[in-house]
């Protein structure tokens, strides 16, 4: 059994799902309104850049220390070349989004969709096949620097970012996201980052 804490892990998986409900139901909406909304909606901002960071920091900080590990073991470096590779075709998804917000001809609703079920069938895999190798394998020192570089490239998003992650999240999962948090700046979470985020109207046209 695994020794490493995956709570910030499931804790961004669960977040990257709560915000694909929002974008299933852009998907299957005609018209102007979804590429308004995405256009300026925070929603689609803080999740875009969420994204970006989890899947940058395992590419940069995880997936290269597992590869010392599984050396000798072919099939569970063919997994994480699936998870390099699932992460590569997400990415000109996103970019394709963007460019067919300012589209009116682009074919949206298709691009969502593709977005969803490809982003929901990566967290999948990754759960199911990838979490336990890492349980299994990886150092609580390496997953320590993982944290890290993780923790470090949310850094000034982190105002942003962390309501955002903790948005629904059990008080468990609260608790061990928040603990890290220096006092003045859990302070701030309570007093400014909290109550800015709450402000937020995430998927309404700004």
């Amino acid at each position: 059994m695994s020794t490493l804490d995956m709570t910030a892990m499931y804790a961004m998986h669960d977040a990257l799902r709560r915000e694909m409900t929002h974008l299933a139901r852009f998907a299957g909406q005609t018209g102007a309104e979804p590429r308004r909304i995405l256009a300026t909606a925070a929603g689609w901002d803080l999740f875009k850049t969420s994204l970006h960071i989890h899947h940058t920091a395992e590419d940069d900080a995880l997936w290269p220390a597992m590869r010392q590990q599984l050396a000798d073991r072919p099939d569970e470096l063919a997994l994480l070349d699936a998870m390099e590779a699932e992460h590569a075709a997400i990415d000109p998804i996103l970019q394709a989004i963007d460019a067919a917000v300012a589209e009116p001809e682009a074919p949206l609703g298709d691009l969502l969709d593709a977005l969803v079920t490809g982003l929901d069938a990566h967290l999948k895999h990754e759960e199911g096949a990838a979490l336990p190798v890492i349980g299994a394998f990886v150092t609580p020192e390496q997953w320590a620097q993982f944290g890290q570089v993780h923790a470090q490239r949310i850094g000034p998003n982190a105002p942003r970012l962390l309501p955002w992650l903790l948005d629904g999240a059990d008080e468990r999962v609260r608790a061990t996201m928040l603990a890290p948090l220096p006092k003045p700046a859990y302070q701030a979470y309570l007093t400014q980052w909290q109550p800015a985020y709450e402000a937020l109207e995430l998927w309404q046209h700004g």
